[in-house]
């Protein structure tokens, strides 16, 4: 989701690598063991939870969770929690990490001490308030000035226990008082409209001047400051709970008598000691936070042009992609960007093909083929990625979720029985459960998407010519890919892909060979090679080549003439009742949703039939809900012909993906909606535009359609960005290349260690293209540079957009400011 920035778009997102929690303290019981699990959180709002880990005090979590970041964050949070099966469960401690922080750890595994938790310091929001110094004179002729404090709004207020019920208490203090004053408390919502002013007294000892008008003592400004607290009015025995304060000195009054600003709530300082960070053990992260500032298409034409005529150019090694595979650090780095751009402008199967083509003619030995992690390999991987994810969840989501519902004894080493199980009876359940596996992997390939047998049939086709005595390797150069970085990892990882929350690992699939060359499987394990000999017959043999024919055929049919239903998500959510009964209450409850491309339906628990079924062609918008309707967060709409569906998400991150995996479902709907309402309707009228009618139509404009094709929502700009940015922070090794390029024309003798890294089959067309790379990048950089100079000047430090207290953008202020000195 894009935040509108002056013409510019701005996106978030975060990809984060749980690895483990070590040394943490000791539950005070016999047994001393903890079950815990980690959560992630956008300053407190949790958006992803781990597995929990039972009976550990150094739990490995080993998950890794991505999400696109629908608003503005302080803190990257994440905190281990001890499970308690009778009370709630317990913070052991967290690591807080800054936004203007994130990049110091950028992609490196870091090992975080865990900080101790208190109320005083998990604050968050912002708050826009207003000060007013007046003169006022006495009937004794006494001047004395009044203080005005305006609390306006809050935003971003945290919800404790599932609700906030704000309110704020107003103070000015000084040496020798201490007044406060309290504003009314707001229900049911973090983003109070206060709007209450209150007057305070700051006497003067002098008499009244004009000369003095607005004239006080020095020391009086120093000693004298506004606090404000926020409280959550709460009806605990405990007492209400702190949201943050924050401090104004009345100096901020010195050079007018009236001031206006947004303030970000700060932690209590209260002087309490915490826990030495030792105590609380570590946990091992890697992060990597991403923020494109993507311009309008226009912009990246040069660049753009440069990348999609990649797979034309020949030698390809001389092509902007593929040098851009070759100065990253990592293959991956380039590959994603780069596919999803080709992706988008239907031109990655030749890339691929090309690349791919132009490594087997480097490979010597066919049983070598594709085993590195090479441009082409990452590119194909994250091709399947995206193409087939769906293709991946019809194929294998039925037999995952049969094989944990039914959880039979697989253990077949004999070393690992438990006590009552029998191996024969345990190699049977495992033969059934393999065999279901690879029926339901083998007969699929009618489904497999064009995109993928396309790429398939080039590397088959580019191994059979360059190994032309060997008749096996057109089948290992597509099983390498199909099996062992496809199946393979969402077999072993089954929740990594969305399969199934529980994580189910069998031995039996960290070989896949046999899948790949019938009868060249080996094994160490003795119990393996027995467990072996089930699939060791022609007929396995014959259906994996069947398929590998059939997938790697160019041509064979149009996957569409398969209709079938495709879930594409699930899970629980609150609804209000939509009033199709005349009679009856509009309440809210939770029920199951359930989406595929067919229809959108409700259930009162999983697995349950249907309450309620939108066929996809009924569903003429999908928007946000305002939180004024309901005084609820994260709530949607789904419009159809005669009402709308009102829905509420657990987090943030949840109802996006919602709104945009239903929107690109219901894109090509012929009768979508342009304009909606944005509020609800109740009482009569719509609260947005107060319209009468409840069919009346919107008062508000859809918001920007995405693609149809649910697999591909990509955005061409955005990925020529990150291309943008990855050849910019890497142009030093793009210049190293230039003159790599040089040396290998002028002298072709035997080359320089420093440049042995760079593949350079043709030195003149390569440089040719690096010339054009550092051209596009330089470009770019001056128009990056112009914006932020231009915001710069336009950007007001205590503003709604920028608080005070925003330590990123006090960052961006000194840097720009010592470009500015530089500059002069």
């Amino acid at each position: 989701m894009a935040v509108e920035d002056e013409g510019l778009r701005v996106f978030q997102s975060v990809k984060i690598k749980i690895g483990e929690a070590k040394n943490l303290p000791s539950y005070p019981g016999p047994s001393k063991m903890r079950d815990c699990y980690c959560t992630v959180n956008l300053d407190q709002e949790e958006v992803f939870r781990t597995k929990i880990v039972e009976k550990s005090l150094c739990p490995f979590y080993g998950e890794d969770f991505y999400c696109e970041i629908p608003r503005s964050f302080r803190h990257l949070s994440f905190y281990i929690f001890d499970r308690d099966v009778f009370r709630r469960d317990s913070i052991i401690g967290k690591v807080a990490i800054q936004k203007e922080d994130l990049q110091k750890y950028h992609n490196r595994d870091t090992w975080f001490q865990l900080q101790h938790v208190d109320a005083d310091s998990e604050v968050q929001g912002k708050v826009h308030l207003e000060l007013r110094l007046s003169e006022v004179i006495t009937d004794t002729g006494v001047v004395c000035h009044k203080l005005a404090t305006r609390i306006v709004e809050c935003q971003g207020l945290p919800i404790v226990n599932g609700q906030c019920d704000p309110y704020a208490t107003v103070t000015l203090a000084g040496p020798f008082r201490s007044e406060a004053k309290k504003t009314k408390v707001k229900r049911k919502t973090n983003n109070p409209q206060f709007d209450e002013v209150f007057y305070f007294e700051v006497t003067r000892p002098c008499s009244y001047s004009k000369k003095s008008h607005f004239d006080f003592e020095e020391e009086d400004v120093d000693k004298l400051e506004i606090r404000v607290d926020l409280w959550n009015a709460s009806n605990l025995k405990f007492g209400d709970e702190f949201l943050g304060e924050l401090r104004i000195p009345l100096k901020v009054l010195r050079q007018s008598s009236s001031y206006e600003a947004w303030y970000f709530l700060q932690p209590r300082d209260n002087g309490s000691k915490s826990l030495k960070p030792d105590d609380l053990g570590s946990l091992r992260l890697n992060v990597v936070y991403t923020e494109d500032h993507v311009f309008s298409s226009d912009y990246y034409s040069p660049l753009r042009d440069l990348l999609l005529k990649s797979a034309d150019v020949e030698p390809v090694s001389a092509s902007a992609a593929h040098i851009l595979g070759e100065v990253c650090r990592e293959k991956q780095e380039a590959a994603v960007p780069l596919v999803r751009l080709l992706l988008h402008y239907g031109r990655v199967v030749p890339f691929i093909s090309a690349i791919a083509s132009a490594e087997v003619k480097r490979t010597q030995d066919p049983n070598t083929i594709f085993r590195g992690n090479s441009l082409a390999s990452k590119c194909i991987d994250e091709t399947m990625k995206l193409a087939g994810m769906h293709y991946l969840h019809v194929t294998l989501k039925p037999a995952i979720e049969e094989i944990c519902q039914s959880h039979k004894p697989c253990e077949i080493d004999p070393v690992k029985l438990k006590d009552g199980e029998n191996l024969e009876n345990n190699m049977e359940n495992l033969r059934q459960y393999v065999d279901r596996v690879f029926h339901a992997i083998t007969e699929s390939g009618v489904s497999c998407p064009t995109v993928m047998c396309d790429i398939f049939f080039s590397l088959r086709e580019a191994a059979a010519k360059r190994f032309q005595g060997d008749p096996d390797v057109r089948y290992t150069a597509v099983s390498s890919f199909i099996f062992l970085r496809f199946f393979a990892p969402a077999i072993l990882s089954p929740n990594l892909f969305q399969l199934t929350p529980h994580h189910t690992v069998s031995d039996w699939l960290r070989d896949r060979g046999f899948l790949s060359c019938p009868g060249t499987a080996s094994f160490k394990e003795s119990y393996m090679a027995t467990f072996y000999e089930f699939f060791n017959e022609q007929k396995y043999a014959d259906a994996v080549k069947n398929f590998l024919d059939l997938i790697s055929s160019s041509g064979r049919r149009d996957p569409k003439s398969v209709e079938q239903p495709i879930l594409l998500k699930e899970g629980l959510m609150i609804k209000r009742a939509q009033g199709r009964k005349r009679f009856g209450m509009k309440n809210f409850k939770k029920r199951w949703f359930r989406l595929t491309n067919h229809e959108f339906t409700y259930h009162k628990s999983k697995g349950d039939q249907p309450l309620y079924s939108i066929p996809i062609e009924n569903i003429l918008a999908v928007e946000k809900l305002e939180e004024e309707s309901f005084k609820m967060k994260n709530m949607f709409q789904v419009i159809q012909p005669e009402r709308a569906l009102y829905i509420q998400a657990n987090n943030c991150v949840e109802a996006k993906d919602w709104i945009d995996i239903l929107t690109k479902v219901s894109q090509c709907n012929q009768k979508r909606l342009t304009v909606y309402h944005p509020s609800a309707y109740l009482s009569g009228h719509w609260l947005c535009c107060r319209a009468p009618s409840d069919s009346a139509p919107g008062c508000s404009p859809c918001t920007g359609g995405l693609p149809a094709n649910i697999q591909l929502d990509i955005d061409g700009d955005r990925e020529t960005e990150r291309i943008y940015s990855l050849f910019n922070s890497y142009m030093s090794k793009l210049e190293k290349m230039q003159e790599a390029c040089g040396s290998k024309s002028v002298y072709d003798g035997p080359e320089q260690e420093e440049y042995s890294t760079f593949v350079i089959d043709d030195p003149q067309e390569t440089y040719k293209t690096l010339k054009q790379i550092i051209a596009g990048v330089g470009a770019l950089e001056q128009e990056h540079a112009q914006y932020k100079r231009d915001k710069f000047k336009k950007t007001k430090y205590g503003s709604q957009e920028h608080p005070i207290g925003d330590k990123s953008f006090q960052n961006y202020i000194r840097q720009q400011s010592e470009t500015s000195t530089h500059s002069i």
